[in-house]
């Protein structure tokens, strides 16, 4: 058997050249790390120097969208405010309208009666030349005749 310092001197040769063949190996990926680090490098400057206006924009825009939830729920009550105000404005012209249908049919009835009593006053004999009627006693029994008779009267003219 040889020396053993021989094959610790041959170990170590061995190691040396596997460690040089790795280094060269290695030194592409090397280069593309260092080139990776400063692509991230320019996006992290890129991101410091744009986050902040973005976020600001973007709490603008939540601001604004905001105020305007707050324009439309203002907006949406004034319209069931409006909405409210037309329906009791249409209950009282529906209640209006029926007091002037009675009202109608009351003129009417009236204007029918003044024409009834107009043309039966016209075929009667006028109001001076009538003669006096006789006055009802107060009894019951007088009253009713007095009715009696005072209603045929009415018929016959």
């Amino acid at each position: 058997m040889l020396d053993p310092l021989f094959w610790l001197g041959l170990s170590l040769l061995l190691v040396a050249v596997s460690l040089t063949a790795v280094l060269i190996a290695a030194l592409p990926a090397f280069r593309e790390i260092a080139r990776a680090a400063r692509s991230a490098e320019k996006l992290f400057d890129t991101l410091r120097r744009e986050f902040p206006p973005t976020l600001d924009a973007i709490r603008l825009t939540g601001l604004e969208i905001s105020e305007l939830t707050d324009d439309i729920n203002e907006g949406v009550n004034s319209a069931s405010g409006v909405v409210k105000q037309v329906d009791e404005s249409l209950g009282s012209a529906r209640q209006q309208a029926k007091n002037v249908g009675v009202k109608t049919q009351s003129a009417i009835a009236g204007v029918q009666a003044a024409w009834q009593t107009l043309n039966r006053s016209s075929t009667r004999v006028p109001t001076d030349r009538r003669l006096p009627s006789p006055k009802p006693s107060l009894e019951s029994d007088d009253r009713r005749d007095f009715r009696l008779t005072r209603s045929s009267e009415d018929e016959k003219k």
